[in-house]
């Protein structure tokens, strides 16, 4: 194929990236737009730049060193990279390249000015901008001044910042080509970024018009404070005009300059509003052609507007796709589930099987669509309640949109549906054999799903399955089950309630539920320590646990003296709690039994910090502090008035709640039980179309849908370009963060706090459970990195009950995500560790290291040192 250097862009369109760049691609889609006015130019072609680098016999050994670096070493990137942009910089052009060049800008006249512009070949994409990453470089004069720019924006291919930008979005450095977009300068009145959604909410009904006078540097390099306007459908719904003191002006022979702005006109809008509404109204046109939400550069030259860029807005999270354009109102799942990670779509589509409530994806997230419950006066109030009792910021994240009255519809509520024959039904007893029989047909309905899957190959594997998550959701929705569930959160709630109206004590219950029985996930950290007790006492064990670098180590541990015993003890462990991982609800997540190195670090903790028999010595300490602290409730309502009464329900709900607190962790170890024996069968077939040569790597299937990976075992094709797109998608949808609440017009909200009950500078979150504690915060976001000191305090993103082994080590927990009902809070509250979650931003505001103060009853941190 011949090789082609320049292409104007009216001859470019949006499937050329390859060819000419990120910016290039979407200029040349850009000017073939209707009423759509692009400043014209030319593309330098990515074949210019091959040409021209491959000239360089130097620059494959620099590339290589840099390829070697590690992405945390800034200093070594800094030096390598400034090495490589001068030899890109001192190669000489070919005179038929430059000749090339020249041609294309003859038409213009001697004096045109241009911009000449970097377009990489990542850069503006779907999944990642890369915005100012390579320079752009303006009011150009003259042919030889436009040569020299060329080889400079080659060169910006290697700036620092562009290098660890690809390094953070898992970009190749050798992968990435360079074009060159020369266009003719305007010289506007008014410059600036239009986005066709609210970058800050993401609604995607307001666009955001940020202005400033003369070029748009002065905004892009933040010498100025925008006028910004906000215009939703067809009106400024809002705007703030600065007091703009600088602008950047073209100079008559080439470059640019900073000059201040007269101070008269300083405070005057850059736009009228008219003018903000048709350039919004421009901007809309723009994105349907892109089928996205953009972020758009413009510049105003004689009241018209001219688009010099337009690029995915990439930081905006994704919204559910509900086949229609009624409003609709989502609430995350994962913040409820303690997993707000991205989940590949094997992920999605089995937790989307199985759930017992309709799910949207979006973002690689989960979301309920609770638009019909808000809108009914009764069920509202339900909802807000229950929502409001586990996480107060989802709370106030649906008062802010309820507060938009005409966002939700007002429905009347349901008529009711009548007395049920025999009248109401029964209120479960307070009787540990219902919790017993629960999880008797739990573990025989397992077994047998164990059993029958083992017999299951190829296709029918599917058919299985589909019939398995049937039996799933009949477990879960047994009417037994969520009343068992709930008769435990219920008397919680209850106990806090009237305990602290009767004696003024905030969240009794969290003493009264220390060591309740039967909760498997707080019986699961204890049985690690007893773990380590049979590892404690040989030291060659504990000295091999200490190299272990892959999940091999089993086998060759048990050659050494106890290392018979302590294999032994850690598959007993895996046995009973194998399926478990960080992030369990995705199924895609490799399990402890898949990677058993992932507990050494904590077991080698458990050794370090505990004495024998820790295990039993602290469920008993629970024990003992659950019935002092009934004895004295008991005491001191009987000294009330009305007291007697008083206290016999307190004991019957004390009671209650030990009956049932539990179990309430009991359901979702049934679920990933499940789920580890779907996963089996699921990578058994992946094995097997691997084998056949249809499948490159058995996680290819991760990125397929449960029905998608079904059609590759009956067809025995797959679509590897679906494959690799959903790797980038996925890869993407790490670097969101979910909202707890979104809504159909993009809207992402997190809630706020609204109190002013704490001290200065604390952070604020939900108490969880009561205490107060001090320590050194230990900021860990991998488990398998755990190195934990006793009076350590653990500050996590979330914990699902994965992280339980943990807690036994340390002796408070934040948060990022939590509410009063979810796992880490449950467990928490059984091992008695002061617990604030739900801080916004912890992990960032708290530094490892940091001495901090974790107040549990009053629910905020303080930061010491």
């Amino acid at each position: 194929m011949t090789e082609q250097y320049v292409l104007h862009l009216r001859e470019i369109d949006e499937g050329q990236v390859a060819v000419v760049g990120g910016k290039g691609a979407h200029l040349g889609s850009l000017s073939r737009i209707e009423g759509v006015r692009v400043p014209a130019g030319f593309c330098v072609t990515t074949d210019a730049y091959r040409r021209v680098v491959g000239q360089s016999p130097s620059l494959d050994a620099q590339l290589d060193r840099l390829a070697r670096v590690s992405a945390d070493d800034q200093e070594t990137i800094r030096t390598l990279s400034a090495e490589i942009r001068r030899t890109v910089e001192e190669i000489t052009v070919p005179d038929d390249l430059a000749e090339a060049i020249t041609r294309a800008l003859a038409g213009s006249g001697e004096g045109t000015a241009y911009a000449v512009r970097s377009s990489a070949t990542a850069e503006d994409l779907p999944t990642a901008s890369f915005a100012g990453q390579q320079d752009t470089y303006l009011n150009v004069v003259g042919p030889a001044a436009v040569l020299r720019h060329v080889s400079r924006c080659w060169a910006s291919l290697f700036t620092e910042r562009a290098v660890t930008y690809r390094r953070r979005n898992g970009i190749d450095d050798r992968t990435v080509r360079m074009a060159v977009v020369v266009q003719q300068m305007v010289f506007p009145h008014a410059s600036g970024i239009l986005f066709t959604a609210d970058p800050l909410s993401g609604n995607r009904t307001v666009a955001t018009v940020d202005a400033g006078f003369g070029l748009g540097e002065a905004l892009v390099s933040g010498l100025v404070n925008p006028d910004v306007f906000k215009v939703r459908r067809g009106e400024v719904v809002e705007r703030t005009i600065s007091a703009k003191q600088r602008e950047v002006h073209a100079l008559p022979a080439g470059g640019t300059r900073e000059v201040p702005v007269d101070s008269r006109r300083q405070e005057q809008p850059a736009l009228t509003d008219a003018q903000a509404v048709r350039l919004a109204a421009l901007g809309r046109r723009i994105e349907a052609h892109f089928g996205r939400p953009q972020d758009i550069e413009w510049c105003l030259v004689d009241d018209d507007f001219h688009i010099v860029q337009s690029r995915p807005i990439t930081t905006l999270f994704p919204v559910p796709e509900s086949g229609d354009r009624e409003n609709r109102v989502y609430v995350s799942v994962g913040h409820q589930q303690m997993m707000t990670d991205a989940m590949k779509p094997l992920g999605v589509s089995m937790w989307q099987s199985t759930a017992m409530a309709r799910m949207h994806e979006a973002g690689g997230r989960l979301f309920v669509d609770v638009t019909q419950r808000l809108a009914a006066p009764a069920s509202r109030a339900a909802l807000m309640d229950l929502m409001g009792r586990g996480d107060p910021l989802v709370r106030d994240a649906l008062e802010t949109v309820l507060d938009r009255e005409d966002f939700v519809p007002s429905l009347p509520d349901a008529p009711p549906a009548g007395p049920r024959a025999g009248g109401a039904p029964e209120p479960i007893e307070t009787d540990p054999a219902v919790v017993t029989g629960l999880i008797e047909r739990s573990q025989a309905s397992i077994a047998a799903l164990r059993r029958d899957a083992r017999t299951k190959t190829g296709p029918e594997v599917f058919d299985f399955l589909s019939v398995a998550f049937e039996e799933h959701k009949r477990v879960l929705t047994d009417p037994l089950n969520f009343k068992a569930i709930m008769a435990g959160m219920e008397a919680t709630w209850w106990l806090n309630d009237k305990l602290e109206e009767w004696l003024g004590e905030k969240n009794a219950a969290d003493t009264l539920t220390l060591s309740a029985p039967g909760n498997v996930t707080s019986e699961m950290g204890l049985a690690l320590l007893d773990v380590a007790d049979v590892i404690r006492p040989h030291p060659e064990v504990v000295a091999f646990l200490q190299g272990v670098e892959d999940d091999g180590f089993l086998d060759e541990l048990a050659k050494l003296p106890g290392g018979a015993e302590a294999r032994d003890a850690i598959d007993a462990y895996l046995d009973r709690y194998g399926m478990r991982c960080v992030g369990e609800i995705d199924i895609t997540r490799p399990r402890w039994s898949e990677r058993p190195g992932t507990l050494v670090p904590v077991i080698l903790d458990n050794v370090r910090n505990f004495e024998p028999g820790a295990a039993r010595r602290r469920f008993e300490q629970g024990l003992q502090q659950a019935r002092t602290k009934e004895q004295e409730v008991l005491s001191r309502l009987r000294a009330l008035p009305d007291g007697e009464r008083k206290a016999d329900e307190t004991k019957a709900m004390i009671d209650r709640v030990r009956t049932f607190i539990g179990y309430r962790e009991y359901p979702k170890y049934d679920i990933i039980s499940r789920y580890f024996v779907y996963k089996q069968a699921l990578m058994a077939e992946a094995d097997r179309l691997v084998e056949a040569g249809v499948l490159a790597d058995r996680e290819d299937v991760f990125y397929l849908t449960f029905e998608e990976f079904h059609d590759v075992a009956r067809s025995g094709q797959v679509d590897e370009r679906l494959v690799r797109q959903r790797r980038d998608t996925f890869r993407s949808h790490q670097a969101l963060t979910p909202p707890r609440v979104l809504t159909s017009d993009g809207e992402a909200l997190s809630g706020a706090y609204r109190r002013d009950d704490v001290p200065a500078g604390a952070l604020i979150g939900l108490p969880v459970s009561t205490g107060t504690v001090e320590g050194r915060a230990r900021v860990i976001l991998d488990m398998a990195e755990a190195d934990l000191e006793a009076g350590d305090i653990l500050v996590t993103t979330f914990t699902d009950p994965s992280w339980s082994p943990l807690f036994v080590a340390v002796a408070g927990l934040v948060t990022e995500v939590g509410g009063q009902m979810t796992h880490g809070a449950v467990i928490a509250r059984e091992y008695g560790l002061p617990a604030v979650v739900g801080v916004e931003q912890a992990t960032r505001r708290i530094r490892d290291g940091q001495r901090i103060r974790v107040h549990g009853t009053d629910g905020y941190v303080e930061i010491l040192s």
